[in-house]
């Protein structure tokens, strides 16, 4: 693998501390909740990491920064952490900024491991310096087409935002489901507004309306508009992107927001390291900790044992990516190439098609699992 250039002033801050740094989304208009669930994890992994001595007696710091959801923002982040000095980069949430960060990381040499972006093209070419914990969104994607043929949905309506996301989303779901015999219509939610969606739903006849649109607008909105339209009593809202899983999620719609099935890493039942996990993170988040929480602990959980195997050189940590071997919280984490994914990837996370249970809406039922 070719090194690229050490950039100007690569220089840690403090010699003593190996740093990795994170990206997490924590302001507006990224999503605050699973920026705060992403960084509990990340945090809680390198709290227990220092408690066993470090990297070989060094200890293991974390570098955040925010990136608000802003490609540019992210970008100019990756800059400034590989001038720090840092060994590796984690974290990021949001799948476009995700993109642009692994650009950026791969154009500069320094090693990325992505937490929880699923856009099947993190980046333009293959690389040996990205690898991602989160499914591909084609694989996890593919699983809920699969939960919808199987519940006897074949009109499918799909409300979208304009990004690179939701069209892969929208192009996944129209590729898989229409050999099958299913009918999807895409509803353009920069002409529509939420009260016109209820009309093109009954229009066309769907029987369920999958929400690939921004939290909490226009997505709230829609919900409300939708649970509240006589006419369409009978239809399933979905969100495949996760949506429901967050807390702030049943604050904005209470009752409405119950029986949407979204997608979620996790394995139906945890292993005694992910329920020890799940229990520390409770307590530090004071929440239920989601699966990006889990994505968290495992991204340091394996650049942690990386760095304590390899060192801190970023063409050795690269290098590393196809023999991982690591016991995450939701499983056995190792990297391959995978076709179609630009990236070294870890086929699969276990995936669950989940809702909220509508009789306790902060009770998770599993619906579908893979």
């Amino acid at each position: 693998m070719n090194t690229p250039p050490s950039p100007p002033g690569a220089k840690r801050t403090d010699e003593s501390a190996v740093q990795i740094g994170a990206l997490v989304p924590l302001t507006r208009p990224g999503w605050v909740q699973a920026g705060q669930h992403l960084l509990a994890g990340l945090e809680l992994a390198v709290r227990e990491v220092n408690d066993a001595g470090g990297i070989v007696g060094r200890p293991l710091e974390l570098v955040v920064r925010d990136t608000a959801a802003d490609p540019q923002r992210a970008a100019a982040a990756v800059d400034e952490l590989a001038r720090l000095g840092v060994a590796a980069l984690a974290g990021e949430y949001h799948s476009v900024v995700a993109r642009a960060a692994a650009a950026r990381a791969d154009a500069l040499g320094l090693p990325f491991l992505c937490s929880s972006a699923v856009l099947d093209a993190l980046t333009e070419q293959p690389t040996e310096w990205v690898a991602r914990l989160a499914p591909a969104q084609s694989h996890g994607w593919r699983i809920y087409a699969d939960f919808l043929l199987s519940a006897g949905h074949s009109r499918i309506a799909v409300a979208t935002e304009s990004s690179v996301y939701w069209a892969s989303g929208a192009r996944i779901l129209r590729d898989y489901l229409a050999p099958r015999g299913a009918t999807v219509i895409e509803l353009d939610m920069r002409a529509l507004a939420p009260t016109a969606v209820c009309d093109e739903l009954v229009d066309n006849r769907a029987t369920a309306l999958l929400l690939l649109v921004g939290h909490p607008e226009p997505a709230v909105s829609i919900v409300k508009s939708v649970r509240h339209d006589e006419r369409l009593a009978e239809i399933m809202i979905g969100a495949p992107a996760g949506q429901p899983e967050f807390a702030e999620w049943a604050t904005s719609l209470g009752d409405d927001g119950a029986a949407i099935p979204f997608l979620r890493y996790l394995p139906e039942r945890l292993s005694p390291l992910g329920a020890r996990v799940e229990t520390a993170l409770r307590e530090r988040l004071t929440e239920a900790p989601s699966f990006v929480a889990f994505e968290g602990y495992d991204t340091v959980a394996v650049l942690a044992e990386v760095l304590r195997s390899h060192g801190g050189d970023r063409a050795r940590i690269a290098a590393s990516w196809p023999r991982v071997a690591v016991e995450g919280t939701r499983g056995q984490i190792q990297f391959s190439r995978t076709p179609g994914i630009s990236v070294w990837q870890w086929a699969w996370t276990p995936i669950q098609v989940v809702d909220r249970d509508p009789a306790e809406p902060d009770r998770f039922r599993i619906l579908h699992a893979s």
